[in-house]
């Protein structure tokens, strides 16, 4: 490490492993989609390559009324093997609820930072600690694995800069709790490489880097940067949005999700090998896009499309 940065001396992992959360992370948001729609791009995202999408969650309607058809998306996506389904469960009724599904994985969700933690789901960091408790014991009863998603990593909207320390004792404690991965998340997108490199070094002290993935935001620009940072320092699991969907409503100005399209030309372009076809991500996000009436947030898809306009004129 040279002036707190990894440097390109540092060896990339031979490959990735993108998990998509366009289908819940990115439509949570979107108040007009259907339940054939949320089926489609499932399936859609299935026939890319993608190995690991999640694809609903099961939370409170009166909280996240996009989400109440979880169930429905569950039963009516056809299921390709080796591709892995997964759900988002804040308690005991969503992992039921989950469970019911057939979801093959759940995920827990914390925050990093107190103010967040209490903004999203109304609670302190030690109280949503402990309703995971009982959340992890079941799942494990049930053989599903758990993934833990971690937000506010180096910055939250109400309390400010996040320190290193304190988000690698929350992920090492959804770690110790039974998470398998915790995933870290950049939720305003505010972060830059430096400060992402200190707090991944923070984790890396507490946790085994396979246990650890990075989820970033691009309000400010930097995800594709941050994410090439981790790279560098050997994180091989990244969260992405197909054409950049998403955000977070708890989060005051907080824009989408790093494109999983922009992702996988900087793996790809960097000798790291992701299994996707990048052509066919690109036709899956334009297509939901026209269904919600907007463009793409990929520089990469708009410009794979851009080129085969051209192509054809």
């Amino acid at each position: 490490m040279k002036n707190g940065l990894f440097t390109a001396s540092a060896s990339f992992p031979k490959q990735v492993n993108i998990v998509e959360v366009g289908p819940r992370d990115g439509l949570q948001n979107e108040l007009s989609v259907s339940t054939a729609d949320k089926v489609a791009l499932v399936d859609q995202l299935s026939a890319t390559g993608l190995r690991h999408i999640e694809t609903s969650a099961f939370v409170s309607p009166k909280w996240v009324p996009q989400m109440a058809d979880s169930a429905d998306v569950f039963q009516q996506i056809t299921r390709v093997p080796g591709v892995t389904y997964t759900a988002l469960t804040p308690n005991l009724k969503g992992l039921e609820l989950a469970i019911a599904a057939g979801a093959d994985e759940i995920a827990v969700f914390a925050s990093a930072s107190e103010g967040f933690s209490q903004q999203n789901i109304n609670c302190s960091i030690a109280e949503s600690l402990k309703r995971f408790e009982p959340v992890l014991r079941i799942a494990n009863e049930n053989g599903i694995a758990v993934r833990g998603y971690l937000s506010c990593v180096t910055d939250c909207p109400y309390d400010g800069p996040t320190l290193p320390a304190q988000t690698a004792q929350i992920a090492n404690a959804l770690y110790q709790m039974g998470c398998y991965e915790i995933s870290l998340g950049d939720t305003i997108g505010k972060a830059t490489p430096l400060r992402f490199a200190a707090m991944l070094e923070a984790c890396m002290n507490d946790l085994p880097l396979q246990a650890l993935a990075v989820h970033c935001h691009n309000t400010w620009g930097q995800a594709l940067a941050n994410i090439y940072q981790s790279l560098l320092m050997g994180v091989s699991t990244i969260d992405a949005s197909v054409a950049g969907l998403g955000g977070c409503p708890y989060a005051p100005g907080a824009s989408g999700n790093v494109a999983t399209e922009d992702v996988v030309y900087l793996c790809e372009q960097s000798g790291i090998q992701t299994g996707i076809d990048l052509d066919k991500l690109a036709d899956v996000g334009a297509a939901i896009c026209q269904r919600l009436g907007k463009q793409p947030n990929s520089n990469a898809a708009l410009a794979i499309l851009a080129a085969r306009r051209q192509k054809q004129a």
